[in-house]
């Protein structure tokens, strides 16, 4: 099976649209909603909240967060009167 390349989503066969490009590239798409966001609207799938690319980008920045909040949690030394 193919993968939406905007939405990230799989493609049952006979179905989506196959968009191909004078250079010679392809794009898949699931659905006129991800052919014209991509193509018409130019958006970016990790900018968009409803695409699979945005929620892996998004759980990556929750892992850095946490992590970085762990180094922040270190103690300080007591002063010595």
């Amino acid at each position: 099976m193919v993968n939406c390349n905007f939405c990230d989503k799989e493609i049952e066969p006979g179905c989506g649209k196959l968009f191909i490009k004078k250079d010679g590239r392809t794009h898949n798409f699931c659905a006129s909603k991800c052919e014209k966001n991509m193509l018409l609207l130019k958006r970016k799938p990790r900018t968009t909240k409803w695409t699979g690319e945005y929620e892996k980008e998004k759980a990556i920045q929750k892992s850095v967060d946490s992590t970085s909040a762990q180094k922040k949690k270190k103690t300080t030394k007591a002063k010595k009167k």
